[in-house]
């Protein structure tokens, strides 16, 4: 009996003396608390929302680019010049609209769509323009071709999928749609 009561003292004793750093165990905890409270990585979920937001002004941008440059009898390079050109408009344009709803003036709200889109909306544009350029008769195919709207399909498919990860990366560095959120939240 005395011989536990005895281990039972010791261990009260360890648990109250400092560990062999030499620093008090509260500390060590109080260490923790502060390593803990670092920002945490953006969830796959708020990427995908972010990436998708770029993809809605791609999409409008590319396919009003596509017709415009159709009906103009454009071909080729200009076509895809005017579509890139639109898909960025329209992706600035979106995000501008929901800061400015936030209270933020245009040239606010611009500096803030530019910061937070750049990157998502031209990684987005070069994956689904080179895989576009990449199927063989893929620049002839006119909106009249059932197949043309496929093949953009999956070329906007096959960006997103490229472009979520990278939107992630950029939110846990407070980048990207980090701003947009920030805008939000105040």
């Amino acid at each position: 009996m005395d011989h536990s009561a005895h281990e039972h003292h010791d261990h009260h004793e360890h648990a109250g003396h400092e560990d062999h750093s030499g620093h008090p165990h509260h500390e060590d905890h109080a260490g923790h608390a502060a390593h803990d409270a670092k920002p945490s990585p953006a969830s796959w979920g708020m990427a995908a929302s972010a990436t998708l937001h770029c993809l809605t002004g791609c999409a409008i941008g590319e396919v009003l680019g596509v017709v415009i440059g159709t009906a103009l009898g454009w071909h080729g390079a200009a076509t895809i010049a005017l579509a890139i050109a639109l898909a960025f408009v329209f992706g600035y344009a979106l995000t501008m609209r929901g800061v400015m709803r936030a209270g933020l003036s245009f040239k606010d709200a611009l500096k803030v769509a530019l910061a937070a889109d750049t990157i998502s909306i031209a990684v987005m544009e070069i994956v689904d323009n080179a895989f576009i350029l990449a199927i063989p008769g893929g620049m002839e195919m006119g909106v009249a071709d059932p197949r043309f709207w496929l093949m953009l399909a999956a070329a906007l498919a096959i960006a997103f999928v490229v472009t979520v990860p990278i939107n992630r990366w950029l939110i846990s560095r407070g980048k990207g749609h980090a701003v947009v959120h920030q805008h939000h939240r105040h």
